[in-house]
């Protein structure tokens, strides 16, 4: 009765293939591997057709899916090929970690996420072979041990070799204070005296190789049984999921990530294929080129050769027995990116870590929730896929419309697939650009969103009721309500309405009715593309709006900068929602409460300008009112900061009017020409602020007409119209009719 300690590094390729050629040799009876006895349910979707890495094990508390942990996998990982090993040639396969019933209840007791130990995060904190590393001249662990282990991949003696490394150095690091390592090795030693005792006689142990040591000298079982005795338990569920290569890396803050997932599959596929390391710089460079020439940037035959000469050359003069991750980079940044910086970030995202989305079989155990989104992602034709991608949607078509309200009711579940975007220069409201990428902790989001309901739509329905129910702000209900008429949800509509009511009737801060008026304006604007009912909705929308009308100048009086600056938003706002519901009564209120504002002293004059400006643009104020009230808030009975802050008000945002009104600018140049000295000093901070608001086409022509000089007075200017000559006239009034097409 033997057994069999392989030492691995997770997710390394050349230990993936010394692996399987070992267990090929060895042939086993059984096979223990590192990872969680929970899941061994699901072993057997491991080897379905349809099962592609990489994926993750999902481990999960069904009453509390937050608290979850992954196991990914690649198709180079260690695990993956041993457990494949053993499932195709019909061998007992097990886990042998402390199981995530135990180590779960542990964090759920603690109430401390980060007690959850994830994904084969195993290794001390300090790196225990960085000083092995640097004797052998490499600056760190990971280009050491990817040159004498991961790029050999035909050595099943390298095992040996690991335990002996491994072993020496446990024994001069001091012991952890975490007791969940002692407790995950004691287990181990547990499954392994279980398999003895169930008559295997040759056993493969995969491992972690930090942890090859501890199993290969077993201490008695009294210790083990005393260190494991007592564990807290919680019931947990498993299944499988896809993975990313970008979750699988280091930066996205997996603990056991490497750093270039694309670069590992790229050695695992040459070193499993032919065993040729001499071909491993040659393909590499050939899908470099491959890669550039898909963005029509220039790489030839002779930039491969070149790049793969200098790759092979630098590993040379650093003695290295074949080029590695770095010299092929530099390589390819000197000869393929002629220096550059820029395609190196795009050899870096598709190719060192790559995109690769993983897939699991169909009969994965999943909730009916998953179940439905993957019937409803296959019949719209919406792949979940780990690269961005940028859906525009044409709402008038009927697909495009129940995409609409799918990506919708996910939002409503928090299942953020995708984010609306604006929607930039389309025109009408039939347009929907949507930014999709399917991560795949999302897969999370709707084990959680199952408690809600079997289907989509109907856990939509019961979370959006739920969410009005908690609701007690008329602003949350009314953004709630826009949700559940975009996600096409009437059964849901009915109890947003009904809270909606209820704290719109109690509601007196003007303020929030402002701010829930905008999402009820979206709800009507999207009525007639959606084919949606929006009258349930007009009532309130006709009491928000007199409210508003009502109450607006009265909450505009004896504002502070800030208090100001705060209204002129909502007052921007709600103007626009007024515009957008094209409603005449709407309108007229909104413009006399605009108006008793511009005509009352006692309110802010950055408010006073805005209220001046947009009656001018609405037409209620003409030229020669506008000017009479800018000449009285410009005049020197007006504190010069007032001033500046009515001028701010009335102008932010466009100076077109200026350009185009030589009233407005004679009485602002006037006003500017006799501030004194000082004054204009103190002001010159408030106007450049409201100036910068222009745009530099603006500012410029504003600057030219400045540079010109306009001294005359623009209220005395006649035309003369003595040498007017109407036969010159007759002859340009048809090209003047055509330009104009009359």
């Amino acid at each position: 009765m033997t057994v069999h300690i392989f030492g691995i590094r997770h997710h390394g390729p050349g230990s993936a293939c010394s692996l399987r050629q070992a267990l090929e040799q060895l042939q086993p009876d059984t096979i223990l591997v590192e990872g969680p006895p929970d899941a061994e349910a699901v072993l057997p979707l491991l080897t379905s057709a349809a099962m592609q890495p990489p994926v993750a094990l999902l481990i999960y508390i069904p009453s509390r899916p937050h608290y979850c942990v992954y196991y990914p996998f690649a198709i180079f990982s260690p695990e993956w090929q041993a457990l494949d090993y053993g499932l195709t040639h019909n061998i007992p396969v097990r886990f042998m970690d402390l199981p995530q019933t135990h180590r779960l209840a542990m964090a759920s007791q603690d109430r401390e996420q980060s007690e959850i130990d994830q994904d084969f995060e195993d290794t001390p904190h300090t790196d225990p072979l960085l000083s092995l590393a640097q004797v052998a001249g490499y600056s760190d662990t990971e280009r050491w041990w990817e040159h004498l282990v991961e790029q050999r991949g035909d050595s099943v003696d390298l095992f040996a070799a690991i335990l002996e490394v491994m072993t020496e150095v446990r024994q001069g690091i001091p012991p952890r204070k975490n007791p969940i390592e002692a407790q995950r090795e004691a287990y181990m030693r547990k499954t392994i005296r279980s398999a003895q005792k169930a008559g295997a006689s040759t056993i493969a142990v995969v491992c972690g190789a930090w942890h090859a040591p501890a199993l290969k000298d077993m201490p008695p079982v009294k210790e083990d049984t005393a260190l494991l005795k007592g564990l807290p338990k919680t019931k947990v569920e498993a299944t499988w999921i896809p993975w990313t290569y970008g979750r699988l890396a280091s930066k996205s803050g997996y603990g056991a990530g490497i750093e270039s997932p694309g670069w590992y599959h790229h050695l695992w596929e040459v070193q499993s294929a032919e065993n040729l390391h001499s071909s491993i710089s040659i393909r590499w460079m050939t899908r470099v080129a491959q890669l550039l020439r898909e963005q029509d940037l220039d790489a030839s035959s002779a930039h491969v050769i070149e790049a793969v000469r200098l790759a092979e050359s630098l590993a040379a003069l650093r003695d290295r027995p074949l080029p590695g991750l770095p010299e092929l980079n530099e390589a390819t940044q000197t000869v393929m990116c002629f220096g550059r910086d820029l395609g190196m970030e795009l050899i870096h995202d598709k190719l060192i870590v790559g995109e690769r989305l993983g897939q699991v079989p169909p009969d994965t155990p999943m909730l009916p929730l998953q179940q439905d989104l993957m019937r409803q992602q296959k019949r719209l034709r919406m792949a979940a896929d780990a690269i961005e991608k940028i859906l525009d949607l044409d709402l008038r078509q009927k697909n495009d419309l129940e995409r609409s309200h799918l990506l919708h009711r996910l939002n409503i579940l928090d299942i953020p697939w995708g984010q609306l975007q604006q929607t930039g220069g389309k025109k009408g409201t039939f347009h929907e650009i949507w930014r999709l990428q399917w991560q795949p902790e999302l897969a999370v989001n709707l084990i959680e969103a199952g408690i809600w309901g079997n289907r989509v739509e109907d856990a939509a329905i019961h979370k959006a009721s739920d969410m009005a129910q908690q609701a007690t702000e008329l602003p949350v209900l009314t953004a709630l309500l826009n949700q559940v008429i975009l996600s096409d949800l009437p059964d849901a509509v009915a109890h947003v309405m009904s809270q909606l009511e209820n704290v719109a009737a109690l509601a007196s801060d003007v303020t929030h009715l402002m701010a829930a008026l905008p999402p009820l304006a979206n709800v009507t604007r999207y009525g007639n593309v959606r084919q949606t009912d929006t009258a349930m909705v007009s009532h309130v929308v006709d009491g928000l709006v007199t409210r508003i009308c009502i109450g607006l100048p009265s909450a505009c009086a004896s504002l502070d900068d800030d208090a100001a600056g705060a209204m002129y938003e909502n007052i921007m706002m709600v103007n626009g929602a007024i515009a957008l519901l094209s409603n005449p009564e709407h309108l007229l209120l909104w413009q006399q409460a605009l108006a008793q504002i511009s005509d009352r002293q006692t309110i802010h004059n950055l408010i006073v300008g805005r209220c001046c400006r947009l009656l001018l643009d609405a037409g209620v104020f003409d030229i020669e009112e506008t000017a009479r009230r800018m000449e009285f808030a410009l005049s020197t009975a007006s504190e010069p900061p007032q001033a500046a802050a009515w001028i701010e008000g009335f102008l932010k945002g466009s100076g077109l009017l200026l350009l185009h009104d030589e009233i407005l600018w004679q009485v602002l140049d006037d006003w500017v020409t006799g501030l004194s000295p000082d004054s204009f000093i103190a002001l010159l901070p408030l106007l450049r602020r409201t100036f910068t608001t222009f745009s530099s086409a603006e500012r410029r022509q504003m600057g030219e007409k400045v540079k010109r000089g306009n001294s005359s007075n623009v209220k005395s200017i006649t035309i003369d119209t003595s040498e007017f000559d109407e036969d010159n006239a007759v002859v340009v009034l048809p090209t003047i009719a055509q330009l104009l097409g009359i």
